[in-house]
């Protein structure tokens, strides 16, 4: 089946078709790097992960580009180098490094491009200027405003009703603005902040500007799809949508297309609150990939489908190991089959190009789990293949068996398990019941699984540490 996406603009699900199949762009929403990334953060990454590696299967490798910006100039960033007594840069530079590493972590790729808004100005500032030129921004007391009246489709994406979208603005209501949903695109910095010549004036810009501008100039517009949090939907894509059309003569057809598709992820919740740092409720993710493997925080954050809101639990995470035992236990036990060269399951393939629908992808790698076990002749070899096609495709089993089930345990205890289950295994073998259930105790006590099978025993650590 053709791959299916739900479109935020259209509020239905619509056949996905590019612009030019050569070059298929995506944006997403990145970090904003003042402090480490919460798991709420990272839910977005992993969604369009998946994403990016079902269109590089459809489209080819080279023809997707994904851009996912970083915002690497704003307040709190400000706030965090006043505080350290540094310049703005080393606090980007070591939580971007952070960021990166974590998502590589939960088996993220790495985007085609992640322009930095820094290096981004003299587009953002030409971007304002012809805003400005022609008549959809103003300047006003050392601020240079986007006017919400001169965008006659302003609200079109979120469909929020003008009041809503004031009430919700993240803009003081300031008496020189002109509408009280207009919002800054350029600002005066205060003293010890960032700043930036301009034709406006000495400052810097904007949070809504910055993606326009990366857009524009990493990957031009109109784009295919444009992704994000669902928090982001507005006042962020809103005003982000705004300024990019009315910045471009949209010529005889009228056509004021930015993004083809606009998709938004559910929130991520802690107890009955949205995962957020100002709330203080956060699971840091550089926190959490010490004490559980990072392809099970991927699975966890991929067990609901990606508009759904998803509560975040320790038992999620549990859950989540297991269901990956189920799959690395089923490549385990067929170690000594060659895996045949083959594509991901078609019934895989469909789930997940029905609008990203991973829980449906999941249960069928459960099913070529279970159809790799039962197979028998030539069969375990293709049935190997597709197992691993289909979960790479979603960006899992990549890891040697032995290495999931043992994780955790360094050379040392390694070499203390391993001979603890060889004696064990002679002391079966010579039934010396007494001695071999003494073993058992003692490998019990390091948290030591022990599966005897048909090709001889193997062993897992029973909770990760």
């Amino acid at each position: 089946m053709p791959l299916a996406l739900y479109d935020s603009m259209a509020r239905a699900k619509r056949p996905f078709v590019p612009a030019d199949p050569a070059r298929v762009t995506m944006y997403v929403c990145g970090p904003t790097v003042y402090n480490f990334a919460h798991i709420g953060n990272a839910r977005p990454v992993v969604v369009f992960d998946v994403l990016f590696r079902l269109l590089r299967q459809a489209y080819g490798e080279a023809a997707v580009v994904y851009a996912a910006n970083v915002t690497d100039v704003d307040d709190k960033i400000n706030r965090r180098a006043a505080e350290e007594g540094v310049p703005i840069d080393v606090i980007t530079d070591r939580y971007l490094a952070a960021y990166n590493a974590d998502m590589a972590e939960l088996g993220a790729l790495r985007p085609s491009l992640q322009p930095r808004a820094t290096r981004t100005m003299d587009a953002i500032i030409a971007l304002i200027g012809r805003l400005v030129a022609n008549g959809s921004a103003y300047a006003a007391e050392g601020h240079v405003l986007f006017d919400t009246q001169a965008c006659g489709d302003y609200g079109a994406l979120s469909g929020h009703p003008m009041e809503d979208m004031i009430a919700g603005a993240r803009v003081d209501v300031a008496p020189y603005k002109r509408h009280p949903a207009d919002f800054v695109l350029w600002k005066p910095s205060k003293p010890g902040e960032p700043v930036w010549d301009s034709p406006f004036g000495p400052g810097r810009p904007g949070w809504h500007i910055e993606c326009t501008a990366m857009i524009e100039q990493s990957l031009g517009l109109p784009i295919d799809i444009h992704g994000g949090g669902i928090d982001l939907l507005f006042p962020h894509h809103e005003n982000e949508r705004a300024q990019g059309v009315c910045a471009h003569d949209p010529g005889a057809d009228g056509d004021r297309t930015y993004a083809r598709y606009w998709m938004h992820n559910g929130f991520l919740n802690f107890g009955e609150e949205k995962m957020s740092k100002s709330l203080g409720n956060v699971a840091l993710v550089n926190d959490l990939i010490k004490s559980a493997p990072g392809e099970a925080l991927r699975w966890a954050l991929l067990v609901g489908h990606y508009r759904a809101p998803l509560e975040w639990t320790g038992d999620l995470i549990a859950q989540s190991v297991k269901a990956l035992d189920r799959l690395y236990g089923a490549l385990r036990r067929s170690a000594g089959i060659e895996a045949a060269e083959t594509g991901p399951a078609q019934a895989f393939v469909a789930a997940l190009e029905d609008d990203l629908n991973t829980p449906a992808a999941m249960a069928e790698l459960f099913g070529l789990a279970t159809a790799l076990e039962t197979a028998t002749g030539p069969g375990r070899a293709e049935a190997k293949g597709r197992l691993l096609a289909s979960a790479r495709l979603m960006g899992f089993l990549f890891g040697d068996p032995e290495a999931w089930f043992q994780g955790g345990a360094d050379d040392a205890l390694k070499a203390r398990i391993d001979d603890l289950v060889a004696r064990r295994s002679e002391a079966r073998a010579a039934k010396d019941w007494p001695a071999a259930d003494q073993i058992r105790d003692e490998l019990a006590a390091l948290n030591v699984e022990v599966m005897d099978g048909p090709s001889g025993a193997t062993w897992r650590l029973k909770e990760r540490t």
